[in-house]
This record gives C-alpha cells, structure tokens and sequence, in this order.
C-alpha cells in the first residue's frame, strides 16, 4: 500500500540501479520510519547524457528500465525528471507539501563531482537535509594513506594497507517495509517520462543479461565455479575464466558490497585459496585506481608522471582508423577491437595489448584510446579506465616501465595459443593454420590459397614491424625523460 503521508525523504538513483544493498536507500528507509516521511525514487536525466548515444547509454539505459520495472513491481516507482539540475529539483520540490531530506550515493571525481556540488548548493538554499554515502568502493578514497602522508602510488604497498582495512557489509532491504514506505503519486514529470522514452527508443542492443536479477545469477555462477579457476584461467580470452561483472558493477546493478561478501564466503569454503584472493586483489585495484583519480583530478587529461609530459605523440588518422576497426594486421589486436565493436565489452587482459599497440607500436596519444573506450565500453569506468591508459603508456602511478612494450604476436601465442579468440572475431582468418594465425604473414602464397586468405586483399598485412617501432618508442621517452629531468634542475638551479 503506497504511503500518504505529507512530509517526504528523497533517494536521488544514479549509478546504483538496483533496490538490495544500497546504501542511499537503506538509510533513507530508516530517516523515513523514525520521521514520519514517505520515501520517493527518483533519477534524474541531465541533458548531458542525451547529447549522445553509444553501447554505454543503450546498456545503462536498459538497466534503468530495469530496475524500474522491479521497483513498479513492488508498486515503489522510480520517477524521472529532467532538464538541468536545479529545474529537475525544482519540479519534485512542487510536487510535494513538505521535502525533508534527501539520501544519494556519492561520486567524488570528474563530471559526477561536480553535478554533486552544485548539488549540495541548492539543497542547503532549499533546507533540505543531504545525507550522503560510498557505495561502489570497498575502501574510500580517503581512508588510506601512507605513514608519511598523502596517497600511495604503488598498488603493492597500498594493497597491504587495503587488506588491514575492515570492510563494509551488505546491507538488508526488506521489499514489504520498501513498499509500505513509498510515495502515493505515479507520475511526477511527464516530461522526464518522454525524454526516457525516446532515450529507450534509441536502444538497439540485443543484451539477454539486464538488471538485478541477472546480476545475482551471474555472480552465483561465476562463485559456484568459475571463481576457483580464476588464477589460471582470466588471461585467456577464448574461455570464461572472467567474472564477466564488470557491466554490474559500474552501473550500480550489482553491489561491491555483495560481490566481496560472496568471494569472502567462497574464500572460507574452498581450498582455493590462491584463486578466490586473486580475484579479490583486482577488487583492491577498482579502489586504488579511484584513489588516484581523486587524488590527481586531471589525470584524465595530463599524464601522473611528470617525467613523461610533452611527448611528441603521432597524429595519424589512418594508424588510428585501423586500430579502431581492427584492421592492423596483428590478428589479436584486430579480434580484441572487434570483440568491443560487437559487444561493448572487452577481455582484460586484450585492453592491456591494445592499449600498449596504441601508444607503443603506433605512438599515438593514450587520451585518444581512452576517449574511444569512453565511448565504446559498457562498463567504463572512468578511474580504472584513465588508471589501466596510463599504466599502459607507462605515463601513471604503478605503470609498466616504458621500456617493456607488449609483443602483440607473443601475447597472442601466450594467451589465445590454438587462435580461437581470434578466429571468433575476425573470420578471415577461420582456415589459417595454427602455425600461422599469430603471424598470417609467415604465409606463402601457397598457404594464403589454401586458407582462403589473401594477404592485402583478405586480411591486412601488418601495419608496422614491431620491432622497428619498439625502438622508436624507446628513444622518444628515454629523450623526453631526460629534458624533463633537465629542465626541472635548471628550475630548481634558478
């Protein structure tokens, strides 16, 4: 039965799209039991995110009308309002006799920062109480330091602090006392309802995987079996060695919270042990690399490491046309751009050898890669993504040193050896032999003919010879180095 009362508390939806294990929500519910309010959803569509529309809205999009129709389900409706955010506030704050308070989960960097402070400006103007939380963190960005101050830069050293932290457990909504709580009205802004509308109609994507209830069944699978392979198998992109949560987590479709608690449960029941705390490792980098992101807010535009500022990056629009379409000749480059292409999503390990084919064989810009990710990937998230470019480029904290360049054949051979990934994705090459898929210029004419690959006309000869790149790459940061070092001791000489 939807509530009547007057006086209301607010849950502002962002990323966090689901009803369990939430902490805004859970927090909220208690305000509204020991004050007498009723409990209103809403999320709000800033224009910003109507400006444009790839994979990454269609996938998030879905998954708000998902968690919709969950909470419609529990007759608890999550409004939408829309136009910019003062107006988007306004229109709830007419809508009710008396707004009390209202309870989000926070964001801390970039473009969600600062929507939060102007937030927080017009709530305090209003006397509406902000209660605010983390929630997709299992550590804040704030919580870990060094014993000498300020923010590690050395996932290592920060990963033993990590592990002393205790972390936070999921939290418990009961659906009956949710429903008891909600707002009586149906409909807040028709407006918001229409703009949603034609953001849905523009979604094309064929996702069979969408909402809460998917993401709990993935996650059971993945702790049930997968999660004790984990140490063996997650380099290898032709088998399901991945948790494959990623699309979950960064949409708030599935808790941090839930999936640590689960891997903890695996953790006391197998003896697996190696396997599941690796798996629980890569949890600490989602919060070491958000760390960093706070801690250096224009990391997605200048480079962490001061000593590798001002290099002299290649603009080449064709280099990077055919890295985008998968078309470099380098088979496990081409199948891991296209497997993103296809699916809005690409295996871990295959975004380390794009990453490093971008800004090492190619010396193109690793802002360029990172702006296409933005634009192309499901689950970006922008700490991890700006912290996995740097790495990369070996521009970051933590990155690889600038002297190790990944061998996209030797990474090929490495983790796709019998050439399935590849073969998947990029199908001209479905018939080339097993000695020749890593390199399908090794052929002779004769095996091109009986592979049904032509090379230059089938399927690109390679792009670049790696090993002449290599070394171009090598000079150019060892050079840009040593004047950044040069002109930081004449700074400090002056």
């Amino acid at each position: 039965m939807s509530n009547t009362k007057d006086a209301v508390v607010a849950v502002w939806f962002r990323s966090d799209l689901r009803l369990q294990d939430h902490p805004a929500l859970y927090h909220a519910m208690q305000y509204a039991k020991e004050n007498d309010c009723a409990l209103l959803f809403f999320f709000h569509v800033h224009p910003a995110l109507s400006k444009t529309f790839t994979k990454r809205h269609d996938y998030f999009f879905r998954s708000l009308a998902a968690v919709r129709k969950t909470a419609a389900d529990l007759k608890c409706p999550v409004h939408v309002v829309s136009g910019e955010l003062e107006e988007a506030f306004a229109t709830i704050q007419s809508s009710v006799k008396s707004w009390q308070a209202v309870f989000y989960n926070k964001d801390d960097v970039g473009f969600g920062k600062q929507r939060d402070e102007k937030a927080e400006a017009w709530f305090s103007k209003q006397s509406i109480k902000s209660h605010t939380f983390e929630d997709s963190h299992l550590v804040g960005p704030y919580d870990i330091e060094k014993k000498s101050g300020g923010p590690y830069l050395v996932f290592s050293s920060y990963l033993k602090a990590w592990r002393d932290i205790d972390k936070p457990v999921p939290l418990s909504i009961e659906e009956e006392e949710l429903e008891s709580l909600a707002w009586r009205k149906t409909t807040l802004d028709t407006e918001g309802e229409k703009v949603l509308g034609d953001l849905l109609g523009k979604c094309e994507m064929p996702w069979k995987h969408t909402g809460e209830d998917a993401a709990r069944k993935r996650m059971r699978a993945f702790m049930n079996k997968a999660i004790t392979g984990y140490h063996e198998k997650r380099d290898f992109p032709a088998i399901a060695g991945t948790s494959r949560l990623s699309p979950y987590l960064k949409n708030g479709v599935l808790s941090i919270r839930t999936l640590h608690h689960e891997a903890l449960r695996v953790l006391e029941k197998t003896s697996a042990t190696k396997q599941v705390d690796t798996y629980i490792q890569e949890l600490a980098w989602r919060d070491f690399y958000y760390m960093v992101h706070v801690h250096h807010p224009d990391s997605k535009d200048n480079e962490i490491d001061a000593n590798y500022r001002g290099i002299p990056w290649t603009t080449n629009e064709e280099w990077l046309d055919r890295w985008k379409t998968g078309t470099t000749g380098f088979p496990i480059v081409d199948a891991a751009m296209r497997q993103l292409e296809k699916t809005g999503w690409m295996h871990n390990r295959l975004r380390m050898v794009v990453a490093s084919f971008l800004t090492k064989d190619l010396l193109i810009d690793w802002r360029v890669g990172e702006r296409f990710f933005e634009e192309s990937l499901i689950d970006y998230d922008a700490s991890s993504n700006i912290g996995g470019w740097q790495w990369a480029a070996s521009t970051g904290t933590d990155a690889v040193p600038y002297f190790r360049v990944f061998n996209p054949t030797r990474q090929s051979e490495r983790f796709d050896d019998e050439g399935d990934f590849i073969r998947a994705y990029v199908p001209e090459l479905k018939n080339v032999s097993n000695a020749h898929i890593h390199a399908p210029e090794t052929m002779s004419e004769e095996e091109q003919q009986e592979a049904g690959c032509i090379l230059g006309k089938d399927y690109p000869k390679p792009m670049v010879d790696h090993k002449a790149r290599r070394h171009i790459v090598l000079d150019t940061f060892k050079q840009v180095k040593e004047k950044n070092k040069q002109e930081k001791e004449g700074e400090a000489n002056d």
